[in-house]
């Protein structure tokens, strides 16, 4: 880029940040968004996606003209590296969306045979019966904490205690429901 250009899009990258000078703004978008879609397009960038990304360069242009420094680097430079960082942000988030089909959690779980069912509604019914055992206060806070899934935080704003009572409260109802829950096995 020739001395001379270069000083011309120093200037309206200037006015852009200084006035929002839109008649600034569209000389620099005419001139640099066929270039950016043409290096995106060489990038193996699809047509909507150049045309997407090239929108978001120019729109960061505008906002962001007073970090221009013609200086450091011509406004070409400024530009073509912003649309590079967008480019590599975009196949990063591209790579973290791609869901492996095989991954168990993502498996419908089996069904389970009649006699789990019958097993698991049994437990349920003796840790409801367990519950129901523990004082008001120790219920009502297991329920808090795993039924309306509140943090202890939480629970001891709402209920006036100190943090640490309501964690050591917590853990002596768990220590409680253990016992009464093995004593019922036995």
């Amino acid at each position: 880029m020739e001395t001379e250009e270069r000083q011309r899009f120093a200037e309206l990258a200037k006015a852009v940040a200084d006035h929002r000078d839109q008649q600034a703004f569209a000389d620099i978008f005419d001139y640099f968004a066929p270039r950016l879609k043409s290096w995106l397009l060489r990038r193996k960038m699809s047509s909507s996606e150049a045309e997407e990304l090239v929108q978001d360069v120019m729109t960061v242009v505008w906002h962001k003209a007073a970090l221009y420094d013609p200086a450091r680097s011509s406004l070409s430079t400024w530009i073509f590296r912003i649309a590079r960082n967008r480019q590599i942000d975009l196949a990063r988030r591209a790579n973290t969306r791609r869901l492996d089909e095989s991954d168990p959690t993502l498996l419908p779980l089996p069904e389970e045979s009649p006699d789990d069912l019958v097993s698991n509604d049994e437990r349920d019914q003796r840790v409801r019966m367990a519950l129901n055992e523990l004082p008001e206060e120790q219920r009502n806070l297991l329920r808090s904490a795993f039924f309306i899934g509140q943090s202890h935080s939480q629970i001891a704003e709402e209920t006036g205690l100190p943090l640490g009572t309501v964690k050591s409260r917590i853990r002596l109802a768990f220590t409680k429901l253990r016992r009464i829950l093995e004593d019922d096995r036995d």
